[in-house]
């Protein structure tokens, strides 16, 4: 992890602070601290838990925004079909590089993280919780701190997965604390049937867990004194991108879009970003009058995801910022169906060219609809979806860029993306050498995936950045020497 991504964040709240309260000194809340804030959860039976949650309406906060007491009910009815134990895996990879409300959690609030934990565990028998985790650093120390700090309850597992977009995905996660590959697994498979051992496995983020041992201490009433009508309580938003002073902010459902961001410094300029890389843009146009609820986001044609917002403010261009994203999220595919592995890099391709003024919004619209819902995952369908918001929001931008062939931008890589996303180098099999030992595939796992008969699936891969290091290792070790590395020029 870079030093950067482990730096402390700044937290607010706009309203009660709940899952926020005692951290805006930037310190971590041990045992004691937290204790003096949050009581210990009580023990409840799986039914009182589920018609808590059901009362609350407490809804995921990873960014489906599915009801818990759904999720909490199938996986009792799973245990009661096969009589097994269930698991409960707590979702802290934020693959989003927007994101850095789960991490924050973890770093400064470890204990209420558990606490929810803990109460889902007790209620479902389960004897383990998982904790899936990326890149170390604060937040990893923080989770195996609290850990310790803890009393007789469940055991804790922490599993590290690699840092990438997909980790953060339900199904990769669950792959990846089972031991495969950590990328979607191109099958619909829910884990409340089939997750983690293959057993029934509640499976939410870390805020849904925090919010739900929040939930319990006030009950459902006190719960819903702030919120929107049918989405009670607060969330926790990242504001990143041009704001002046990023920050987790906690704020109640509901909260106007245009107060989150005078909050942070940050003005609409351009165009905001709204649920991360999945998500979609807001033009200036739309976010006056525009609330962060669930209902809110529809109505402008958004979602609010995992409470991502980002700003570009007014000197960025945004078609230049989409199409830096749409380069990254080609690189972060999951290398296992044509709509990730062609389509994604020709989508980027059509933005670079319309952003360069060469390419057309329908060249990039067509590219964007070839692959639409025939992905083996989401994350095609993700891509297009931001594709299509920019292509709406920004056409005045997009008539200029034609003309002019850039809009000459003062400020440049506004929104974040892990180290530099352009391709450093490219990872090419020379098949003629290749004998399928698949030493590869266990060095540089977040590159290579094997075919059925133990070949690397694809013949070259580009290797971004913070992924070099495992590339240099498979080409170094490779027994039949059929890897071979070079260089590649960045998209501008």
């Amino acid at each position: 992890m870079s030093a950067a991504a482990d730096a402390p964040t700044a937290v607010r709240a706009l309203g009660p602070a709940r899952l926020t309260a005692g951290l805006d000194g930037g310190a971590r809340l041990d045992l004691d601290g937290h204790r003096a804030l949050h009581p210990a959860p009580p023990r409840l039976r799986p039914d009182d838990l589920v018609a808590l949650a059901g009362l609350g309406e407490l809804r995921g906060r990873g960014g489906a925004h599915f009801p818990f007491a759904r999720k909490l009910a199938a996986v009792l009815r799973a245990c009661g079909r096969r009589g097994c134990p269930a698991r409960v895996v707590v979702n802290a990879a934020e693959g989003e590089p927007g994101s850095r409300k789960d991490r924050t959690l973890l770093e400064r609030a470890p204990h209420l993280v558990l606490d929810g934990a803990e109460l889902a565990a007790s209620a479902l028998d389960a004897h383990e919780v998982v904790v899936g985790t990326t890149g170390g650093g604060g937040a990893e120390r923080s989770l195996l701190d609290a850990i310790a700090e803890r009393g007789p309850g469940p055991a804790v597992r922490v599993v590290r997965l690699p840092e990438r977009f997909l980790s953060g995905e339900g199904g990769a996660l669950v792959r990846g604390v089972n031991g495969s590959t950590p990328v979607p697994p191109g099958v619909k498979r829910r884990a409340s049937d089939a997750g983690v051992d293959g057993l029934p496995t509640l499976l939410s983020n870390a805020e849904t867990y925090a919010q739900l041992a929040v939930l319990a201490a006030l009950g459902a009433d006190r719960f819903g004194v702030v919120g929107a009508p049918g989405e009670p309580g607060t969330l926790l938003l990242t504001v990143g991108g041009a704001a002046r002073v990023p920050a987790v902010v906690e704020a109640p459902l509901g909260t106007p879009l245009d107060e989150v961001l005078e909050a942070c410094g940050a003005e609409p300029g351009r165009g905001v970003l709204v649920g991360g890389y999945h998500g979609a843009w807001l033009a200036p146009r739309d976010i006056a009058g525009a609330v962060l609820s669930r209902a809110g986001m529809e109505e402008r044609g958004a979602a609010l995801g995992a409470g991502i917002v980002l700003p570009i403010g007014p000197d960025a261009c945004p078609l230049e910022e989409t199409a830096r994203v749409l380069h990254y999220l080609a690189e972060e595919n999951a290398r296992q169906c044509g709509p990730c592995v062609r389509g994604l890099p020709r989508l980027a391709r059509a933005f670079g060219d319309l952003a360069g003024g060469e390419g057309t919004p329908e060249a990039v619209a067509e590219a964007a609809g070839i692959g639409a819902g025939r992905g083996a995952c989401a994350h095609p369908d993700g891509a297009a979806r931001l594709a299509a918001s920019a292509l709406e929001a920004f056409r005045d931008d997009i008539a200029v860029h034609a003309v002019t062939g850039s809009c000459r931008p003062r400020v440049r890589k506004v929104l974040p993306l892990p180290g530099d996303a352009a391709a450093q180098s490219r990872l090419t099999v020379d098949w003629s050498r290749c004998d399928a030992h698949g030493l590869c595939a266990h060095l540089a796992p977040g590159l290579i995936r094997l075919d059925r008969h133990g070949y690397p699936e694809a013949p070259e891969v580009t290797v971004p950045e913070r992924f070099a290091e495992e590339a240099g290792k498979a080409v170094d070790m490779c027994p039949a020497l059929a890897l071979r590395l070079s260089p590649e020029t960045p998209p501008r």
